[in-house]
């Protein structure tokens, strides 16, 4: 029992939170683009917050389940709907046997997610479930989905209680003519001169045509680094901020190579990596810097959020941790 895929979209994969186990080894780390959104989806269904589930970019897929169970949509905003009728994003909902979702192309943002009660079954390899498409491992068949492809879920599903109360309003998208996205100092920048600084910081940039799971290339006024010394490649981080010979930034995402070369002027805070990926091209965004102290001061007020979420939904499940998370759940209204 599981789902079948009718049209696989556009690089729909299995994701969880990615193999940092294989970074040592040359293993680009993989996983969700948009962790928030991600989190969101199997929470929502009372799943772990890495529980593997499908990413979609750009286009969903459309599936046939054939057992019943229990889905949430998240990430960029589509009009999905199921035998025709439209249904939430962010909101728990049951599907029949036979049922047919059609997800769509998506309206706002880039990275879509489903998530099913349960979790979807795939081979763990290097102790994560998500797809390397650079590799070939991991996920369904090292690859993205397609059409025919048969997916096994958990049979039954784990029942998921209060269902029209399961629906949280949230979105990683922004549509703001310029989009701010806070920063911290990346190892090379005291390298760089204090023009180049300066124009990395007042410039905008345009998201480029030619970004993906690997990285989000940016347009603009090139930056100067023809007086930086050469280095020795070194391990990337996601969030990363290169700039290659010729000027133009790359942010470094999931399925970045695990070495670079090229000097980081500065790293993407946290706090807005999934904003940050949901970028669609032609948006025009700017730089921040905000120091090391208050990037980790806004990630922690955001997981505050994201937890209140998790323990409301903890609330309304029948099981043994309902009472305590309840009253979490009050104070974090107070």
């Amino acid at each position: 029992m599981g789902i079948r895929v009718i049209d696989g979209g556009l690089l729909t994969t299995v994701q969880d939170f990615g193999r940092s186990i294989g970074l040592a080894n040359g293993f680009s780390p993989s996983g969700v683009m948009d962790q928030d959104s991600a989190s969101l989806a199997n929470v929502v269904l009372d799943n772990d917050y890495q529980t593997p589930l499908l990413e979609y970019s750009v286009l969903g897929p459309t599936i046939t389940f054939t057992t019943a169970t229990v889905i949430s949509i998240s990430g960029a905003t589509v009009h999905a709907k199921v035998n025709g009728d439209r249904v939430e994003m962010n909101r728990a909902f049951t599907v029949k046997r036979g049922d047919t979702l059609i997800i769509g192309p998506t309206i706002k943002g880039r990275y879509g997610y489903l998530a099913i009660a349960g979790g979807v079954k795939v081979p763990k390899v290097m102790k994560s479930y998500s797809t390397s498409l650079k590799y070939g491992l991991g996920g369904f068949k090292g690859r993205a989905l397609r059409s025919g492809d048969y997916i096994k879920i958990t049979v039954p599903a784990p029942s998921v209680s209060n269902l029209r109360q399961r629906q949280a309003i949230f979105s990683t998208y922004s549509d703001e003519p310029v989009v701010t996205i806070r920063v911290t100092k990346g190892p090379q920048y005291d390298q760089f001169d204090q023009d180049a600084k300066n124009q990395f910081f007042v410039h905008e940039y345009e998201i480029s045509k030619d970004s993906d799971r690997m990285g989000i290339r940016l347009s603009g006024d090139a930056l100067n680094v023809d007086n930086l010394t050469e280095m020795l490649s070194e391990a990337t981080v996601l969030g990363g901020i290169q700039v290659p010979k010729s000027g133009q930034p790359i942010i470094l995402l999931s399925d970045r190579q695990t070495t670079g070369g090229y000097p980081v002027i500065a790293v993407i805070a946290s706090v807005d990596l999934s904003k940050t990926v949901q970028l669609t091209p032609g948006q025009k965004i700017k730089f921040e810097f905000i120091d090391l102290a208050l990037s980790q001061h806004l990630l922690h007020e955001k997981n505050v959020k994201l937890k209140a979420i998790k323990l409301k939904f903890m609330a309304m499940t029948d099981h043994p941790e309902r009472r305590t998370a309840h009253r979490l759940n009050n104070l974090f209204e107070e």
